[in-house]
């Protein structure tokens, strides 16, 4: 018995040889030259006349056998699509996981469905946010964010101040430079929050989808391992057409 997997594995050549077919077919009969023929005699008006020797050109192209080709290599293409088809409305497998069915009994089509949609959730979990690895982070239960613990820091004013570098004296004024020096006047308490995930999460949604993609492929090769009954639905389709 013919298996689903293997008429998709001939699928795609089927429709590359057809699609060549039904261009050549169309490319002959849009030349009028090739379906048109002639045959000519002469003869002069009387025995003293020039012979010319006859003249005939056949006809190389023939609509009804253009007909006959394409419907053959057509009628190929539509047995192996509606096989396909037939088989996929048939063709189904459990997703497991670890031994647990996460979805039963799943079509084919869905399956592909499936597999493509797990690829983009794949790309996106990626690129999830994370928390900085440079904090220590714990769960705050009254707002559901993450938090660091409190740093204590000093906030300070800058204060000007006198050097002198020469007292006065009778003849000249002190020398006095201005600087300035920080001092303490209050502190800060900081607390960071954050609504991203930790590293650990994200991994193992990772692992989870990477395997829930694995499964999905696995129930498709073995939904595609379906026995088909072959379909002949091109010769009625062309036997109305062309018949």
């Amino acid at each position: 018995m013919t298996k689903l997997n293997q008429i998709i594995a001939v699928e795609k050549g089927v429709k590359s040889k057809s699609l060549q077919d039904i261009n050549a077919a169309h490319a002959k009969v849009q030349k009028p030259a090739l379906l048109a023929g002639i045959s000519r005699t002469y003869q002069p008006k009387d025995e003293e006349g020039e012979q010319l020797p006859p003249e005939s050109t056949r006809v190389q192209v023939q609509a009804e056998d253009v007909l006959r080709e394409v419907s053959a290599s057509l009628t190929r293409l539509f047995d192996v699509t509606a096989t396909k088809d037939w088989a996929n409305c048939l063709a189904r497998a459990d997703v497991t996981v670890d031994g647990r069915t996460v979805v039963a009994d799943v079509p084919v089509s869905y399956l592909l469905f499936l597999e493509k949609q797990l690829a983009e959730l794949h790309g996106f979990v990626k690129k999830l946010p994370t928390l900085d690895a440079a904090e220590s982070w714990s769960l705050d239960p009254s707002t559901d964010w993450w938090k660091t613990d409190a740093v204590r820091t000093i906030r300070t004013k800058k204060v000007p101040r006198n050097h002198v570098k020469a007292e006065a004296t009778e003849k000249h004024p002190a020398q006095v430079e201005v600087y300035y020096e920080d001092v303490p006047i209050g502190y800060w308490t900081t607390v960071k929050f954050s609504g991203a995930l930790p590293a650990r999460r994200v991994n193992e949604l990772l692992e989870r989808v990477e395997k829930l993609q694995q499964a999905v492929k696995f129930a498709r090769e073995e939904a595609n391992g379906t026995e088909v009954t072959d379909q002949r639905v091109g010769d009625a389709v062309f036997g109305y057409l062309f018949g």
